[in-house]
Parts: structure tokens; C-alpha cells; sequence
């Protein structure tokens, strides 16, 4: 039994942000309902290559994007543009816990979905709506995209090679953080509106933004200019206040080295054979190298060239210099460390057998998460939902379907 398994949420919500936080309570045990358009489903399905495969190595409908953001969850169909469409999730909601949607502003109102709408019916229901930039404000409208979010929220501004460097630009996040965050943050607000419901008997509205979220995990950056009023800089994988803490060459790849005080810096100058680099008047202290990061870091180079990326993490971590290499995927999922926590996991699914999913990173000692249930195939649990919740039989539901409604 899960932390969350007495908790019902409806997740109307696509993309990525809203089925991201949705997921994160199903892991945690709740009942979590995703409702697709007939025919179609969540866009996401559709974001390929890659597909999965079946046992006999054909591509299926299922998405590598859609996977790893829907495990746990159970699909119904619905057309919410219809009266009977609309009344299905009314019914729904009048019974969940928890509602999350990611409509543009105002849309769900047209349906008689909108949170004044279905706290009528449900005044203890806990209503999440995640935009681009919210309910307020003059750009409550426009359309939010992760991508542009990411350059408008600052991150994209700091992100990048170093402002010095030739050819040198802004760049995006391989991942898109805006919505991962942004769906980080609304598990949370979701679950202290359930404790605060838990004690009151009182439901809420949580107004979720990906630029006010990609402001907010700016963390260090945003504090820096609010502190200091200097606009921030590029540093590409170096520090702006710590030297050495970037990438190094190395004469097979790349490594990480984050010598964070002064000790850790000699330990690895040491190590590579250049103790007189510690002693150096100009790169005695962490103030200093910063200083004279420029002369620095070159010598550095040259010392790290000469010895092979698994040399210099064998040496390094025998000096408790911190250090790391770059992984490609492969290389990740190898990695005794990552298969010692169990982090790739499987669950069979209806289509593709064994599947491959990358499981929760929390790990609660009484109340573990658990994979129930492999991502749904489109409108997979349709019949089971509309009998087990609105007890309707199998009559009822062969009309709606001939309708087209489900």
C-alpha cells in the first residue's frame, strides 16, 4: 500500500508537466485516471522515434516519450467537447481527490470543467492548473512552451560556453526543465493541499507557472543578481566562484573535477605531478585562482591531457579529490553504482512484454513506491472506469462508444 493509495486524482492534463506530476503521486500509490481524446490520445503518444518495440522486434504505438511519463496510470477515453463527454468527468471528479489539467486559460470553463465549476460538486476537491505563465498577469494567454520559457525565465542566458569563448551562445537544457520542475513543484503543492484538507475539510485551487517555476530553481543565479544587481554570465561548465570545478581534458575523453576548497585543489595538482602548481603565489587560495583563472587553467589542461579519463578517476578518488567522468546512456545505465540502486527496472506491458522504465528516485523506507501498472495503451482501462466508477454496464457503454463520446 502506498503513501498515497486512499488518494483518487484525475489527471486531464498532456505533454509533459502536468503527466510528470501526475505520475509522481501514482508512484506513490494513488489512483490516478488519465483522460485521452478518442482516437488520438495524449499528443505525446505521437512524439517519435523512438518507438518500443514487441517481443518480435516490430514497432508499436507506444513512445519512448509518452512511457516514461504515464507508468502507473489507467486510460480512459473521453471526448469533453460533448455534453455526455463533460458529464463523465463531472461524474469523476465529483469522486476524486484531486484534479490536474493543463488547458489553456479559460478553456475548461466553456465545458463546465473549470475548478468553480466542479467545487460546486466536489467543495473538498483540490484543483491544479499548470499554464506557461499562469492565471494572471498579461501573458496569462499565450501559450507556454518549455523551450521558450527556458530563454525567458533567465536559464538559457547562463547556459552555454563561456561568454568568451568563440562561437559561443545561449543554449536550452538537454531536458525540458521547465516542465519537469514545474510538475516537481505541483506534486508538492498537491500534497500539502491534501494535508491542509486532511486538517480543515477545505479544497483549493493551486495556480502552477513554468516561468514563475523556472525563475524560482534559477536558486543561486537569481539570488546573485537580486544580491549584487550584475547581470550574470556564461561560464560553460566552469564555476563563476570556484576553480578548478569544471571539465578537463583527458587523453581518451572528458572528466569532471570540482575541487571545492583548497586542500582537494593540491591533492589534485599533486596527483598529476604538478605539486608546484599548490604553491604558486597566484593560485594559493580559491579568491586567487579565480582571479587568475585564465593563466590556470591552461597549466591544468596540459597536466590532464597526459593521463587517461580512468587513470585520473582511479588517482583522484584515492586523493578524495571529487571527480567524475561524462557518461553517454550506455555507459549510465552500466554503471555498478546506478544498477546497485536498481534504477532501470521492468514491467510487462500489453503490447511491447518486457518493457524498460527507469523507476522513482524516492525511496521510502515504509511506504516504497511501486510500479503497478505499465503506461496505459490508449483508452485501455475505459470499460473498467466507466463500470467500477459510474457503474454503468456494458450496454451503456457500447452507446456512448457508438456515439463517439468515449
Amino acid at each position: 500500500m502506498g503513501a498515497l493509495s486512499h488518494i483518487r486524482v484525475l489527471d486531464l492534463s498532456r505533454v509533459l508537466a502536468g503527466p510528470w506530476c501526475a505520475q509522481n503521486l501514482a508512484d506513490l500509490g494513488a489512483d490516478v485516471i488519465k483522460v485521452e481524446r478518442p482516437g488520438a490520445g495524449d499528443d505525446t503518444r505521437h512524439w517519435g522515434p523512438p518507438f518500443a518495440k514487441d517481443p518480435c522486434g516490430q514497432e508499436t504505438d507506444e513512445s519512448a516519450y509518452f512511457i516514461c511519463i504515464n507508468r502507473n496510470k489507467r486510460s480512459i477515453t473521453v471526448d469533453i467537447s460533448k455534453p455526455e463527454g463533460q458529464d463523465i468527468i463531472r461524474q469523476l471528479a465529483a469522486e476524486s481527490d484531486v484534479v490536474i489539467e493543463n488547458y489553456k486559460v479559460g478553456d475548461l470553463a466553456k465545458y463546465g470543467l473549470d475548478y468553480e465549476s466542479l467545487k460546486k460538486i466536489k467543495p473538498d476537491l483540490v484543483y491544479c492548473s499548470i499554464t506557461g505563465f499562469g492565471q494572471t498577469g498579461p501573458y496569462a494567454h499565450r501559450p507556454g512552451y518549455d523551450f521558450i520559457i527556458q530563454g525567458m525565465g533567465g536559464f538559457m542566458s547562463v547556459t552555454g560556453e563561456a561568454d568568451d569563448f568563440e562561437g559561443a551562445s545561449p543554449q536550452k537544457s538537454g531536458v525540458a526543465i521547465a516542465d519537469i520542475f514545474t510538475g516537481m513543484y505541483a506534486s508538492t503543492a498537491i500534497l500539502a493541499a491534501i494535508v491542509h484538507r486532511d486538517h480543515t475539510g477545505e479544497g483549493q485551487y493551486i495556480d502552477m507557472s513554468l516561468l514563475d517555476t523556472q525563475i524560482a530553481v534559477m536558486a543561486n543565479v537569481s539570488s546573485a543578481y537580486l544580491t549584487s544587481g550584475e547581470i550574470p554570465r556564461r561560464w560553460g561548465n566552469a564555476s563563476p566562484i570556484i576553480v578548478p570545478y569544471q571539465t578537463f581534458p583527458t587523453s581518451d575523453g572528458w572528466m569532471i573535477v570540482a575541487a571545492g576548497n583548497d586542500g582537494q585543489y593540491r591533492h589534485f595538482v599533486t596527483a598529476g605531478g604538478e605539486a608546484y602548481l599548490a604553491d604558486d603565489p597566484r593560485f594559493l587560495t580559491n579568491p586567487l585562482r579565480v582571479q587568475h583563472r585564465k593563466a590556470l587553467i591552461p597549466l591544468l589542461e596540459v597536466m590532464t591531457r597526459k593521463k587517461s579519463k580512468g587513470e585520473w578517476i582511479a588517482l583522484l578518488e584515492q586523493a578524495n579529490v571529487p571527480c567524475g567522468p561524462i557518461n553517454n546512456f550506455k555507459e549510465v545505465f552500466e554503471n555498478e553504482q546506478v544498477t546497485a540502486r536498481n534504477t532501470q527496472i521492468h514491467v510487462q506491458h500489453p503490447t511491447v512484454g518486457n518493457m524498460k522504465l527507469v523507476a522513482s528516485p524516492m525511496k521510502l523506507s515504509k511506504t516504497p513506491t511501486e510500479v503497478r501498472m505499465a503506461p496505459p495503451t490508449l483508452g485501455q482501462h475505459t470499460n473498467e472506469i466507466l463500470n467500477e466508477r459510474l457503474h454503468l454496464d456494458s450496454k451503456a457503454i457500447d452507446e456512448l462508444r457508438q456515439k463517439g463520446i468515449i
